[in-house]
């Protein structure tokens, strides 16, 4: 299949297993209306998953749907938690059965912290990845400084780390850069925030007041340019050319479908000059992680 920008998209299931978001009003989603969302995705050019153990339910949902649609079936990245024991092995065979699939086409740790403590065992771990058990290893982190690290490791094959319209090129452009010299795939996530970018500036959510300034402008951005939220948000990530992949999560069918037509949404780069004035200082605001 060609790399279009569809493919690009990887597909979030946290929502698929846990109550997630910000701006999430539904909670979780039923298993009837995962199967459409991931159905529609498949149909859509989106081919991979991303998911962990920590997601509740998400690996059986996404594996009950691979059992009844063996057409459809999608790569999966799934996460390591942050507490491995001595039992590594047996997990990773655990998430093979639990998926339905012969691969895990990722196995990230799912924190720097996660990393940094069970560094020892990914010499079993590439043992896997010589069975094909696994395709690549890879780190969740959230700051360039966790990135830099990782970056040391040539075992390493993705680090998955944020970018948007926020977290933006100020931030990211020379690390991303160093990524890809090292020859290691990028793969972001929060593109939407999760959802803090649709929010109402007058809401009184303290992350909400704290970045009311930001979202003004942004909200001025997407006026000027005739263009929705979404539009700018993914484009703005899809453009760029050091990301391999760009992944987003989504509450609901509809919101998959609004997100798959902003795709075709071109971003101008006098726009992404302007998204690049955006300069957050408190770098905590973006990590929703440090959200109460």
């Amino acid at each position: 299949m060609p790399k279009t920008l569809n493919n690009k998209l990887i597909l979030g299931t946290v929502q698929m297993g846990l109550t997630y978001g910000i701006n999430n009003s539904t909670g979780k989603i039923s298993l009837e209306d995962s199967f459409k969302i991931l159905e529609y995705a498949f149909e859509n050019g989106i081919r991979t998953l991303d998911t962990a153990e920590a997601y509740g339910n998400a690996h059986e949902v996404i594996g009950t749907f691979h059992h009844k649609n063996q057409n459809r079936k999608f790569k999966v990245i799934t996460k390591l938690p942050n507490q491995i024991n001595n039992n590594i092995v047996e997990k990773v065979e655990s998430y093979l059965n639990d998926l339905c699939v012969n691969q895990i086409d990722t196995l990230l740790f799912h924190s720097f912290s996660s990393y940094s403590d069970n560094i020892e065992s990914l010499d079993i771990l590439k043992k896997m990845k010589s069975e094909k058990k696994i395709k690549n290893l890879g780190v969740s982190v959230y700051t360039n400084d966790e990135i830099e690290k990782v970056l040391l490791n040539d075992v390493v094959d993705i680090i998955q780390f944020p970018f948007n319209i926020f977290d933006n090129s100020n931030l990211r452009k020379d690390i991303l850069q160093k990524i890809k010299s090292k020859g290691k795939i990028a793969h972001t996530r929060s593109a939407l925030l999760q959802g803090l970018f649709f929010k109402d500036i007058d809401d009184q959510n303290d992350i909400v007041q704290k970045l009311k300034n930001e979202l003004i402008l942004l909200s001025e951005i997407s006026k000027n340019n005739k263009a929705s939220i979404s539009e700018l948000a993914l484009s703005y990530c899809l453009q760029q050319n050091d990301i391999d992949n760009v992944l987003i999560g989504v509450d609901s069918l509809s919101q998959l479908i609004d997100n798959i037509n902003s795709v075709n949404y071109s971003i101008d780069s006098k726009t992404v000059a302007k998204i690049n004035t955006i300069k957050v200082q408190n770098l905590d605001l973006l990590n929703p992680s440090l959200w109460k």
